[in-house]
């Protein structure tokens, strides 16, 4: 038992800790490539033309929209998992255990865009974008906790996932309500029929997942064609898929455990390393007072912050939640510096809001530096706040005592 325990709390640590190490190499990657001799490569790469086509329907796009429009999808499938299993059967189950991370999510979404909307108040093309600061990137988030090791207690990760978790739903809605173009509804009618058979499928007991990943490729396209932005349809499809009374050997289960390394470790570090890339030549400390990269940074790495202390301070002296047995206050502050990090759903949400290159820049700007300094300040305050490990001590060959930390 005391094994299994030491493998599981092992295997979670590298896998978050690797899983952001290379999402940080890839946008780190794109910013080197962009700003040397080889920007041009990296702009062709990106601008690749690829087509599919059958018979009448055909989707042409370059490079970059296919790994926004289709590799996002199985993301954004993937977060569906994640919420349809929490919010049946896991932290986000009940109320008792919702209520804190959904306040202080709320906080942390609403604060960040109210700054972004007053610092860009006097800039009327800047206000599509309030929705970039009220992102946290729930991979990198996690990544940078995970590094910390085994001091982290189990009830701080769980209150960063559930504010994640509730912030991805947020930027879901967002998504659909405020950045979709003009509707198809013949698209929209197909889509729709491909839902209703994926529910259908869920009710009659189809356990294999192959039909609902055929029957959720066909809703994609029809989304894609309709108007609506194409990643929702993977949380859409997410959700028809049957969870069962064992999570883990369920289709839900099975398919959350077959597609986490391949987004962790593929879809997301080529997201980063296609969106991540901006040109730094001539910029000064004078571009980030720019209204756009200003706001983002203000809301992502001051707004946050301030969101989710005060929405949880306040459920918490009100009554209305208490905070977990083993957390702190001075830990939950790290937690929401950690929440600042909106690096790869931010970027994400700032190409849909912009289309100008110069806006586009100011984001990747923005979401970079405010991500950065998120991820610093979170590390620098749990690191003095969380309480290591007790070592455990080993007698050597010779005799001497030595210390050697738990996992």
């Amino acid at each position: 038992m005391a094994n299994s325990v030491f493998n599981s709390g092992k295997a979670f640590v590298s896998k978050e800790m690797i899983g952001g190490l290379i999402l940080t190499a890839a946008a780190v990657l794109a910013l080197i490539i962009s700003n040397s001799s080889y920007s041009g490569y990296y702009s062709a790469f990106l601008n690749i033309p690829v087509a599919v086509s059958a018979g009448p329907l055909s989707i042409d796009k370059p490079l970059l929209l296919w790994v926004n429009d289709g590799l996002m999808a199985i993301f954004f499938f993937l977060i569906g998992l994640e919420i349809k299993r929490e919010v049946l059967e896991g932290q986000l189950s009940s109320l008792d255990r919702a209520a804190l991370p959904l306040i202080a999510a709320v906080g942390g979404m609403a604060i960040p865009a109210l700054i972004y909307l007053a610092v860009n108040a006097g800039s009327p093309e800047n206000l599509g974008g309030w929705a970039i600061p009220a992102a946290t990137d729930i991979a990198f988030a996690l990544g940078v906790l995970a590094l910390l090791g085994p001091a982290v207690p189990a009830a701080l990760k769980v209150f960063l996932l559930g504010i994640a978790i509730i912030d991805d739903l947020g930027a879901i809605l967002a998504i659909a309500i405020l950045y979709t173009d003009d509707l198809s509804v013949q698209s929209l009618a197909l889509g729709s029929i491909g839902m209703v058979i994926l529910i259908g499928m869920n009710r009659f007991g189809v356990r294999k997942i192959a039909p609902y990943a055929l029957i959720g490729v066909l809703v994609w396209v029809c989304v894609l064609k309709s108007g609506v932005h194409a990643t929702l349809a993977g949380v859409l499809v997410a959700l028809t898929v049957p969870i069962g009374d064992k999570a883990e050997t369920s289709p839900l289960g099975r398919a959350e455990h077959a597609l986490y390394p391949w987004v962790s470790f593929f879809i997301m570090p080529l997201f980063a390393f296609a969106n991540a890339g901006v040109s730094l030549g001539g910029l000064s400390l004078g571009d980030l007072s720019a209204p756009l990269p200003l706001g983002i940074v203000l809301g992502l790495f001051i707004g946050k912050q301030l969101g989710i202390m005060s929405f949880s301070w306040i459920s918490v002296r009100s009554g209305l939640c208490r905070l977990p047995d083993g957390m702190t206050w001075r830990q939950t502050y790290g937690v929401a510096c950690l929440a600042g990090i909106g690096f790869t759903m931010s970027l994400f949400i700032g190409t849909l809001a912009f289309d100008s290159p110069e806006q586009l820049n100011a984001v990747r700007l923005g979401v970079l530096m405010a991500s950065v300094l998120s991820a610093s300040l979170g590390v620098v305050v749990l690191r003095r706040t969380l309480v290591r490990p007790a070592p455990i001590q080993v007698m050597t060959a010779s005799g001497i005592p030595r210390s050697i930390n738990q996992i």
